[in-house]
């Protein structure tokens, strides 16, 4: 146990909150493990999302240009602008990450067209009851980042990082739009109060350019959540119930993508269900 962060916290008179997440980091040697996976340099821009106690906050404000730190508890976002006040190149946000605009906060304009472009990375400790809906709204935002390294339970950080045969509709939703990484295991010990989970840190590099047009993307996962709502049936059948289609119609879309019905959507890659979409809708259409 980090003996600075239990007397941090008793000095605060504050009580972590598991309806938070709040499981703050303490290990000097994962912390490094952390910036060494995001390869923080002089000159970028950093999101860092619940910075807690300010362990990671301090460590990123020494490497990055500028430290952008969302804290959603009142009490922690106070403590941080005390203890960082020296910091000149980080900003504290008292908000919650999922309600605020990414593009307006990492370029500082509520108008993305006038705003220059902008690339940042994304470091950070996140609350694990929070993780699909944290990386989601990052790889929707208007600005996505550059590079994104979370904190994330270990059996999440695998299950994103899966490969066909044991694919989810987790690991398409990110792999759609980049490529993680499992970078590091993390045990429940480098954290206080110490998790009932073991951890890992998760490298997401987001794709340049989108695989597909924006106004395919719904559809395109209308598909696949269709396919995984009934995973443990045959592709054909799951898609004929989940998408309210004939029959006729999903086996001549799947013969039209070259996907044998009898499949099951666990054993898809992302590049295979972009081209069952196609035929689907071009089926659809045609119809």
């Amino acid at each position: 146990m980090d003996v600075s962060a239990k007397s941090q916290l008793r000095e605060l008179n504050f009580r972590p909150r598991k309806g938070l997440g709040q499981n703050f980091l303490v290990s000097p040697g994962v912390l490094e493990h952390i910036l060494n996976a995001a390869e923080v340099q002089a000159e970028d821009l950093v999101l860092e999302i619940g910075p807690g106690l300010g362990v990671l906050t301090r460590a990123l404000a020494g490497r990055a240009g500028r430290v952008v730190a969302v804290e959603i508890d009142p009490t922690l976002v106070a403590n941080l602008r005390g203890q960082l006040r020296d910091c000149a190149n980080v900003e504290i946000v008292a908000g919650d990450i999922l309600e605020l605009d990414l593009a307006e906060l990492m370029t500082g304009s509520a108008e993305i067209a006038s705003a220059p472009p902008t690339t940042y990375k994304v470091v950070a400790n996140i609350p694990y009851n929070i993780t699909s809906a944290v990386i989601r709204h990052l790889l929707e935002a208007r600005v996505r980042p550059a590079l994104i390294v979370l904190m994330v339970q270990k059996e999440v950080a695998q299950r994103i990082t899966a490969t066909p045969d044991e694919m989810s509709l987790l690991a398409v939703s990110v792999q759609f739009y980049g490529t993680p990484r499992l970078v590091h295991h993390v045990p429940a010990g480098a954290f206080y109060p110490v998790p009932k989970v073991a951890s890992a840190i998760l490298r997401i590099e987001p794709l340049a350019h989108p695989r597909m047009d924006e106004r395919e993307i719904d559809g395109f996962f209308d598909v696949v959540r269709a396919g995984f709502g009934q995973k443990r049936k045959q592709l054909r059948n799951a898609l004929t119930q989940g998408m309210h289609l004939p029959a006729d119609s999903i086996l001549r879309g799947m013969e039209k993508a070259g996907i044998d019905p009898e499949r099951r959507a666990q054993t898809l890659h992302v590049d295979e269900w972009i081209t069952l979409y196609r035929a689907l809708d071009s089926v659809r259409q045609s119809s």
